[in-house]
């Protein structure tokens, strides 16, 4: 799972992706959260390649994949995940994990005959998302800038491994799953950097757009598994918050169940590989259950 992958045309998009597995698997989708790049899955990848066709991708400007041709957005990636599903050529059950989760859930609401099942993996939830003023593509620019000057003057090879170890030491009880040189030859690209940024500029608005589009088209009865991770979620307040709107998101499907985990960090792809694949076999009796 450490491996180069390859770069595909998707739209006007090139991402970087790496595919495992038996060719006539049941075809598995999976995307990273923010700022994470394919390698996240490599431990849930390894339990699950055997009886599955695993696709992980690295949306535009992250891990492995080119520079972006548009700024992120609901509608951008959720374009991506429907292509991905389409070169698939069967109906694929999409993992995603963190902010993943709302291309994912919009890929459901839009394109139903794509998608035949969702595993939401400490999914973001935002119960009443609102912008006033959009501007996330009026600063993109400046995010892509800033990423450049840093991969110009090789800070970037500093800043960027430096950030991703602070973050993973929030949100993950091991080290990475793939070699040091691999984190390096990611994070250290200024061009990741920028999109860090700009997805996090991006957040907000891709809440919003998908709290509209909930009220229009409603979320196929497909299978669907919420997995919530509560031991890096402080207070008991904020853990009732969280816990109760993975409910809600579970909720969205008649074959919907929630999956708690008191003590496990963000970072459950990397952490809890067992449960990932876990939720993905529990799908198959989603229906019956139901």
């Amino acid at each position: 799972m450490s491996g180069a992958g390859e770069i595909v045309n998707v739209g006007r998009e090139q991402v970087h992706l790496v595919e495992s597995g038996p060719a006539d698997g049941p075809p598995l989708l999976l995307s990273s959260g923010l700022g994470g790049a394919w390698f996240d899955w490599t431990p849930s990848v390894a339990l699950l390649r055997d009886g599955y066709r695993v696709t992980a991708f690295d949306r535009p400007g992250l891990g492995l994949s080119p520079a972006a041709a548009a700024p992120p957005s609901l509608r951008r990636d959720t374009g991506l995940l429907a292509a991905l599903a389409e070169r698939a050529g069967r109906p694929v059950v999409v993992l995603a994990h963190s902010m993943a989760a709302f291309p994912a859930e919009a890929l459901a609401r839009l394109r139903p005959e794509l998608v035949g099942g969702v595993v939401l993996v400490d999914p973001s939830y935002e119960r009443n998302p609102r912008v006033v003023v959009r501007l996330a593509r009026v600063l993109t620019p400046l995010a892509t800038a800033t990423g450049a000057v840093l991969g110009a003057t090789r800070l970037a090879r500093i800043a960027g491994p430096f950030g991703r170890r602070t973050v993973l030491k929030r949100t993950s009880r091991r080290d990475e799953a793939v070699p040091d040189a691999v984190v390096r030859s990611v994070y250290g690209r200024g061009t990741v950097i920028g999109t860090v940024i700009a997805e996090e500029l991006a957040y907000r608005e891709m809440a919003a757009d998908l709290a509209r589009l909930r009220k229009r088209r409603p979320f196929p009865p497909v299978p669907l598994a919420v997995v919530t991770a509560l031991g890096d979620v402080r207070g008991p307040e904020r853990r009732r918050e969280w816990a109760e709107g993975h409910a809600r998101l579970a909720r969205m499907s008649p074959h919907g169940r929630r999956i708690e985990l008191p003590d496990a960090l963000h970072m459950v792809p990397l952490d809890r590989p067992d449960v990932v694949a876990d939720a993905v076999a529990g799908l198959d009796h989603a229906e019956e259950r139901a």
